[in-house]
């Protein structure tokens, strides 16, 4: 998806979702989202705060999810913006009342798993999703990882597999 489509993608959200914009402004978690200066990266739209403020209304939050995931992945990887927003969404989905939080941890899952290291002697897997120097995002981000394991550790059980669970663990240096 180019940058044209994610923006229009985010508009439609917003034309459909207007009061989320304002949702999650003020919660903690996201102290700092604005000031990334999120459009200096790659195909990443500067409406990310947007996005991430709207996971927490209650209405919005399954649909701000998946047009945050459209935003920051492409089929075979992460945008080079997700070692910023990470730590944002690790925050969020420490916090027990946040909406739609097992949909939450399953996109932190999903990060974990692009963020694992590709093996240079595995051509295919270096074809497919190249190769770590390549994407320094997949090192930055087992580094937000680590950098968060405590909220790692204290993520609850019951609202995401035991393999989901070692994913994150794996993810954060814990394991």
């Amino acid at each position: 998806m180019d940058l044209a489509a994610k923006e229009s993608a985010i508009a439609r959200f917003l034309h459909e979702y207007p009061q989320a914009a304002d949702a999650g402004y003020g919660h903690p978690a996201l102290h700092g989202c604005e000031e990334v200066r999120w459009s200096e990266f790659p195909g990443c739209p500067a409406a990310i705060p947007v996005l991430l403020y709207a996971l927490l209304d209650r209405a919005a939050a399954a649909e701000a999810q998946r047009v945050l995931t459209n935003t920051v992945f492409s089929i075979a990887e992460m945008n080079a913006a997700m070692p910023e927003v990470l730590p944002f969404l690790l925050r969020l989905a420490g916090d027990p009342q946040v909406p739609e939080r097992s949909g939450l941890l399953e996109r932190l899952i999903t990060v974990a798993e692009f963020s694992e290291p590709i093996e240079v002697g595995n051509e295919a897997m270096v074809l497919w999703f190249g190769s770590d120097s390549d994407h320094p995002e997949r090192e930055q981000c087992r580094a937000v990882f680590a950098e968060y394991a405590s909220v790692v550790t204290m993520l609850p059980e019951g609202l995401i597999n035991a393999a989901g669970q070692a994913k994150l663990r794996r993810a954060a240096g814990l394991v």
